[in-house]
């Protein structure tokens, strides 16, 4: 079973589309224009719709909004691909499955967390006609949070110390992740404008989602909480609807960033709210699965030496490899334990999403 998941995008790539291709899915290729990846192939960001006849719901299922993130995601997807019992179930249900591989389909093979113009996908989906949520925490520790060299200096640790110590390990990891529109070669950066991503998920989801009035939605992601242990968040809006449903679906063990009880910080412009916008005829139930890798603060770190890479590409090429594999290592937990824990959980959430989307 753990033979899903892939050692790179391009090898995970041909293996879905080969999957979906023998199990006879609508199929499509969005290719990203301008930008190859890290072997020098082509970047897209390829679909597959297991549509029974007559289906009267969708689920959808995305993998690599945060490229590095792919390796999980895409395995799922894959192990989907090749689940008879699983395809049957959804078929007797009347529910179709859309699955979307590699949204940021450059993160993926360049092994970076955000997308070809440094823009974190999950916080891109707001209206740039209005002004943008503020985040003064993360000016306050952008001079130490992105240092000018990696290793970085025993005086910047210092000052990261200093600033946990006085305003907590939450504190750090909010004024971090929450987003920000100001720092263009910064962490969490929601961009200027709609990215590429955004804008061919939305065109996705207005085609086909227009056909169908129930839609759920898992989007796969790591990086947070207990090695191989996915939390449930709520992806969806605060109302006084979705949030029990999304509980009656996958347990009450599902949290809510905007409550305070998730691993995650209530973030600005998560991708999944572009359903509000393109699918707004439809009722929508929208869940992350957040699969544990490391620790929070060496994820982080992994994330802050990245960052230092992407603005310094001078860097030695033996620092460069290093820090891509710490990179892999923070978001892709590539041993068989872990492997085994992401298909077990993203399963039953599969098999619990079919389910809510067939009781009325």
């Amino acid at each position: 079973m753990t033979s899903y998941f892939s050692p790179n995008y391009s090898n995970a790539r041909a293996r879905f589309i080969a999957a979906a291709e023998a199990l006879g899915t609508r199929n499509q290729s969005h290719t990203l224009p301008g930008f190859t990846g890290a072997e020098g192939e082509p970047l897209s960001l390829d679909t597959a719709l297991f549509a029974p006849p007559k289906a009267r719901s969708l689920l959808v299922l995305t993998s690599a909004v945060h490229g590095v993130e792919g390796f999980c995601g895409s395995g799922c997807q894959l192990a989907f691909l090749h689940d008879t019992d699983m395809q049957r179930r959804a078929q007797a249900a009347g529910v179709a499955v859309l699955l979307l591989h590699a949204v940021n389909p450059y993160g993926f093979s360049h092994l970076r967390r955000t997308n070809e113009q440094n823009i974190d996908i999950n916080r891109n989906a707001i209206d740039f006609s209005q002004p943008r949520a503020d985040n003064p925490a993360y000016r306050e520790i952008r001079d130490w949070l992105i240092p000018e060299q990696w290793p970085e200096t025993p005086q910047n640790v210092a000052r990261k110390a200093t600033y946990i110590e006085r305003n907590g390990e939450q504190a750090y990891q909010r004024a971090v992740t929450t987003g920000q529109y100001e720092d263009a070669q910064g962490l969490f950066y929601g961009g200027v404008a709609p990215a590429w991503s955004n804008l061919t998920v939305r065109k996705i989801l207005r085609e086909i989602g227009a056909d169908f009035s129930d839609i759920g939605w898992i989007d796969f992601h790591t990086g947070l909480g207990p090695y191989g242990h996915a939390e449930k968040i709520f992806a969806g809006r605060p109302g006084p609807d979705e949030l029990p449903r999304a509980r009656s679906w996958w347990g009450a063990d599902v949290f809510a960033p905007f409550a305070g009880d998730s691993s995650s910080a209530n973030v600005s412009g998560p991708l999944a709210g572009v359903i509000y916008d393109e699918c707004a005829h439809a009722r929508t139930t929208v869940l992350a699965l957040e699969y544990g890798t490391v620790p929070v603060n060496d994820m982080l770190n992994a994330l802050r030496a990245d960052q230092c890479l992407q603005n310094h590409p001078d860097m030695p090429a033996a620092r460069r490899v290093a820090i891509k594999q710490v990179m892999r290592d923070a978001f892709y937990g590539d041993d068989d334990l872990w492997r085994g824990m992401i298909l077990g959980q993203a399963r039953v959430g599969i098999m619990q999403a079919i389910a809510g989307l067939t009781a009325k």
